[in-house]
C-alpha cells in the first residue's frame, strides 16, 4: 500500500481530534465564570465578532436608554434613535464630534456611565487581544500518515515531523500513547492509555526534520501480522505531543497531532526530503513531505 506520488501542495494542518469531542450532560457552567479561557480559544474571525457584537448591542441598549427622556441629546432629531446610537458610539469611543451633547442631568449621568463602560471595555480587549498575540506556539508539520517498515532488519512504526518556522526548538521532547478501548473482567467499558516507546524520544536541537521510531517487539501493541485489525476493532487511536522550548521566546511551546489505525500504512516509508549540498547548505523539501514510496525503492530517511 502506497501513496500517490503526486505532490501536492503542503500547508501547516491543525491538529487533529487529539482528545475525542465531548458532549457534557447535567453539567452546568457558568459562562461569565470562565469567560476569559472561552474567548482566549476562539479564532481571530470569532473573537472579532464577539467584540463587534458586543459593541453593537452596548451602544444599542445606551441609545434607547437615552430615548426614555426625550431631548436628552442636543441638535438630535427627537425620537431618533439613529441619531441617539451614534452619540452614543461617539460618547463611548471617547470621539466627541460637538454636534451633540448631552443636555439635561439624566443625560449626563448616562454619559458618565457609558463612558466609564467604553475605558473598561476596550482595556479588557486590549488586554485579550495582546494575551493571544503573545501566546507562544509552535508550527510543527506532522505527516498525515505513519508508516510501517524495517529498520536494521526490525520494523519499526515511524512518524514524521519538521519544524515549519526552522527556528530552534531547544531540548524537543515528543512522547507516543496508544488509546484503546477495552472491558474489563467485571464487565465495565473503559479507554486505556498504552505508552510507545520511541527509539529516540528527544532531541537537544529540533530545527529541521524528524522521524521518530516505535520498535516493534513482543512488548508492542503493534506485534503480530493481525495487530493494526485488533487494534482497529477496539478503536485504537495514536496521539502524539511534542514539546520543547522556543528559543527566540525563551517560553515552552507545545504540538500536538493524532492518528487513527486507517492512517498506518505498511510496507512503505516515508520519501526523502532532505537534502544537504556540499557547502553544508541543508534543503527541505516540503513537495515530498506526505509522500511515501514502497519500502525496497525508498533511500534511507535522513
Amino acid at each position: 500500500m502506497t501513496q500517490s506520488d503526486r505532490t501536492p501542495k503542503v500547508s501547516l494542518q491543525k491538529s487533529r481530534n487529539f482528545s475525542p469531542k465531548i458532549r457534557a450532560v447535567g453539567q452546568k457552567r457558568a459562562f461569565q465564570g470562565d469567560f476569559y479561557h472561552y474567548v482566549l480559544g476562539r479564532g481571530w474571525i470569532a473573537l472579532t465578532s464577539i467584540v463587534f457584537g458586543a459593541f453593537i448591542i452596548s451602544n444599542a441598549i445606551f441609545s434607547l436608554t437615552y430615548l426614555l427622556v426625550p431631548g436628552s441629546i442636543t441638535h438630535a432629531a427627537p425620537g431618533s434613535i439613529v441619531d441617539a446610537f451614534f452619540f452614543s458610539v461617539e460618547t463611548m469611543a471617547t470621539i466627541g464630534y460637538g454636534e451633540m451633547a448631552p443636555a439635561n442631568t439624566y443625560a449626563h449621568v448616562l454619559v458618565t456611565i457609558e463612558a466609564f463602560a467604553g475605558i473598561v471595555g476596550f482595556a479588557l480587549v486590549a488586554g485579550i487581544t495582546f494575551a493571544k498575540f503573545s501566546r507562544p506556539t509552535a508550527k510543527v508539520l506532522f505527516g498525515n500518515r505513519a508508516v510501517i517498515a524495517l529498520r536494521d532488519g526490525v520494523p519499526h512504526l515511524m512518524f514524521r515531523m519538521a519544524n515549519w518556522r526552522h527556528n530552534e526548538i531547544v531540548q524537543a521532547q515528543l512522547s507516543a500513547v496508544l488509546m484503546v478501548s477495552e472491558t474489563t473482567a467485571e464487565g465495565d467499558s473503559m479507554r486505556r492509555l498504552i505508552d510507545l516507546p520511541l527509539e529516540r524520544d528527544r532531541t537537544p536541537l529540533f530545527s529541521l526534520t524528524w522521524t521518530a521510531m516505535h520498535r516493534i517487539d513482543e512488548q508492542s501493541p503493534f506485534f503480530g501480522a493481525d495487530a493494526i485489525e485488533r487494534l482497529r476493532d477496539r478503536h485504537a487511536e495514536i496521539f502524539l505531543s511534542l514539546h520543547g522550548i522556543d528559543e527566540r521566546l525563551a517560553q515552552s511551546i507545545h504540538a500536538r497531532y493524532s492518528y487513527s489505525m486507517s492512517d498506518i500504512v505498511v510496507g512503505s516509508r516515508f520519501a526523502d526530503v532532505l537534502t544537504i549540498v556540499p557547502t553544508g547548505l541543508r534543503i527541505v523539501d516540503y513537495r515530498n513531505f506526505h509522500s511515501l514510496v514502497p519500502q525496497d525503492r525508498a533511500s534511507n530517511d535522513r
